[in-house]
């Protein structure tokens, strides 16, 4: 028997380029599945994503998803994408085994904490305040490069990476400071600024988008006063959940992370189409 996939729609093709199209996955023709496959929305026509790949329960173990997974890819071949990224939900074992199996790599983790009802002092010495325009414009200039060069570190082009880097902060930060629903602090100790932090509010949760303890002042614990001080400013903004992004590799925010509570939600995964 011969799994394969078939359109259930003509190529779907956006002002802007990005293209899109859904299939249903065939055993001998039999519906077993549906997978959609995109040209990414962040990284553009080159960097193919799927966004759902489903096999009906009583036909998994199979096999049908890794073929249709490997469907998935020459089709993206044939787009001229030259990689292709999906989202694993943190649940779904199975699915995670198999990307890992088909070769794509572990990119970035989301996590997340349900919060108590009541906000966590820091250390005696420790407090945050509001980042000021004056250190506001030295931050975002580290912020664009770390970022970037995180994305660097994990397969993606340097001049690709830059772009995502501007496009997501001028998205998530128009007005600077200014922009609401968003919190950009400074950690200080015992008076000195120590640390950053810049957390969104949304719907029901809060997002760190960025913490950092300086360079001089790591290995001091500032990295989880920091993240206490996004659990408080979380709290007072009436949020119970706190999540966050964490790159591959970077083992000691992963270890701290886990210490404090927060548990795996989803993998970005992505592997290179040669």
């Amino acid at each position: 028997m011969t799994t394969t996939l078939r359109p259930t729609e003509p190529l779907q093709r956006s002002a802007d380029g990005a293209l899109s199209r859904h299939y249903q996955v065939c055993v001998s023709s039999r519906p077993v599945g549906e997978v959609r496959l995109s040209t990414s929305p962040v990284f553009g026509p080159g960097v193919a994503l799927i966004a759902d790949l489903h096999i009906d329960e009583r036909d998994r173990g199979r096999g049908r998803g890794t073929v249709a997974a490997l469907a998935a890819e020459e089709v993206a071949r044939g787009w001229g994408c030259t990689r292709i990224e999906l989202r694993v939900p943190a649940d779904a074992g199975t699915a995670l085994r198999l990307a890992t199996a088909l070769g794509y790599v572990h990119r970035n983790r989301g996590m997340e904490k349900i919060l108590a009802a009541a906000a966590p002092a820091l250390p005696d010495g420790s407090l945050g305040r509001s980042m000021t325009e004056a250190e506001f414009g030295p931050w975002l200039e580290r912020a664009l490069a770390v970022y970037a060069q995180d994305w660097c570190d994990r397969g993606v082009p340097e001049q690709e990476a830059w772009a995502r880097s501007r496009r997501d902060h001028e998205r998530l930060l128009p007005q600077g400071l200014a922009t609401p629903d968003t919190l950009i602090s400074v950690l200080e100790h015992e008076g000195r600024p120590v640390g950053s932090l810049w957390v969104s509010f949304t719907d029901d949760k809060a997002f760190v988008f960025d913490v950092e303890a300086d360079e001089a002042h790591r290995g001091r614990g500032h990295g989880r006063s920091l993240m206490l001080l996004a659990e408080a400013q979380a709290i007072g903004n009436g949020k119970r959940v706190l999540g966050l992004n964490v790159f591959a590799g970077n083992t000691p925010a992963e270890r701290l992370y886990e210490s404090l509570g927060y548990v795996p939600v989803g993998y970005s995964m992505y592997k290179n189409l040669v």
